[in-house]
């Protein structure tokens, strides 16, 4: 004969897949970070920023849809800001003091991102501009005739 199972409240403690169902705090160590690298892309309708550690592994990110920028509005410097800032928060937190930084891209919100990232206190050992720029890649399309 089978055990029983211990009867588990679900509208306490929710269902076994969810996160709610973790009664305990996660079993990660939080790591220290000193130096990192900061990636961000920018385009023009959205702003991504990647922050990774020294081995490239990533530590934290944020881009505007995921602070609840729709639309138009994810393409400003004001968003560009508010993604920068809460992709920095969690890593200011493990330690991180220098990183270097690589913009991608030619949005609008390269310069807000910069100018957040340096205020939180976290010191630059360099500013790469790593745009892709084709060498005369692809043949363009021919023009239509009249």
């Amino acid at each position: 004969m089978a055990k029983g199972t211990r009867f588990i409240n679900f509208r306490r403690y929710g269902r076994f897949g969810s996160r709610r169902y973790r009664r305990f705090g996660s079993h990660k160590s939080v790591r220290k970070i000193p130096r990192g690298v900061i990636h961000i892309q920018t385009s023009f309708h959205n702003t991504i920023v990647t922050v990774t550690d020294g081995r490239g592994q990533v530590v934290s990110w944020s881009s505007a849809g995921t602070c609840r920028f729709k639309g138009p509005r994810k393409r400003t410097p004001f968003a560009a800001q508010i993604v920068a800032a809460d992709a920095i928060g969690p890593v200011v937190d493990q330690g991180l003091q220098r990183a270097k930084i690589k913009l991608k891209g030619t949005g609008r919100g390269r310069d807000a991102a910069l100018r957040t990232i340096s205020k939180s206190g976290i010191g630059f050992t360099s500013v790469q501009d790593v745009t892709p720029v084709p060498h005369n890649g692809c043949r363009p399309p021919n023009k239509k005739r009249q």
